[in-house]
């Protein structure tokens, strides 16, 4: 069985207190507690102090272009579905730049786990508002205040029928770390928006703010409920749910597929000739 110490890795360039810390070491424990060890799992992720997360970890991963995780993990899966997937990303980068990739992904449905680190702000490229942050946050490059609305994830997934929605919280280890592993193990796309601080550029949402508003779902909640789901997800400003807000049964991307009907392309024996003739048909 696989342990925290397999995936240990390099020193990690985070501030200190950041909520980084916190998603790191629950992502570790849903792999471990999942039995999962480094080499059977792989990790995607963009550009940003979030996107760091992978480099911290002993496991196979992609680290590419800014906002391109989700076209990258779908790929990653494509070639081999039997191969869990997992992207780590930030606001900025999966709710910003690569925002039309996440609307295609929640329409497609494929099989991976993304975990947003939600802190409300551009944390790598130095504190302007990213589309999470609440209207009228103030920084260096809205002096007068965010103008745009707050971008709600959450309610996107459920309009879109995501199998599974969830939002996490980055100081609650145990309760973030079923969240994921319970994502992973659904058949589809799973998205967690995981609220986290960010404890140099956002001095707004920080880790008090966030406990004043937290609450978990209760045993009588119905995650099934789209319309009662979409209420949950609208609650910000002095309450905010934490835990599986939505959950249904889709068609997962490929299954329909003929190509990837027949298990892993990775797995599939190389058949030289069939490339030989394939070509002269084009000649």
């Amino acid at each position: 069985m696989p342990t925290l110490k397999d995936y240990a890795s390099q020193q990690t360039a985070w501030c200190p207190h950041c909520g980084n810390f916190g998603i790191l070491q629950a992502v570790k424990l849903a792999l471990v507690q999942q039995g999962l060890e480094p080499w059977e799992v792989v990790l995607v992720s963009g550009i940003g102090q979030a996107a760091k997360l992978p480099h911290y970890l002993k496991c196979n991963y992609f680290n590419g272009l800014h906002g391109r995780a989700v076209p990258v993990a779908t790929g990653i899966k494509a070639a081999n579905s039997a191969l869990p997937v997992l992207v780590t990303s930030g606001d900025g980068d999966l709710y910003g730049e690569g925002g039309n990739h996440l609307l295609h992904a929640m329409r497609r449905n494929p099989d991976i786990t993304l975990v947003c680190h939600n802190n409300q702000v551009y944390g790598l490229t130095k504190g302007q508002a990213s589309p999470t942050s609440e209207e009228s946050f103030v920084t260096k490059a809205q002096p007068n205040g965010a103008h745009d609305e707050r971008f709600n994830a959450v309610a996107l997934g459920i309009l879109l029928q995501v199998p599974f929605v969830a939002r996490g919280f980055a100081r609650d280890l145990e309760q973030l770390a079923d969240l994921i592993a319970q994502g992973m193990a659904t058949r589809g796309l799973a998205l967690i928006d995981v609220l986290q601080e960010c404890v140099t550029f956002n001095r707004l949402n920080n880790d008090e703010w966030y406990r004043q508003r937290v609450y978990y779902l209760g045993e009588d909640y119905d995650a099934t409920d789209r319309a009662g789901a979409l209420v949950k997800a609208e609650e910000w400003e002095e309450r905010i749910p934490l835990g599986i807000i939505y959950r249904c049964q889709r068609e997962v991307w490929g299954d329909n597929l003929p190509a990837m009907q027949a298990g892993p392309l990775v797995a599939r024996q190389r058949q030289p000739r069939e490339v030989e003739r394939l070509l002269e048909e084009f000649v």
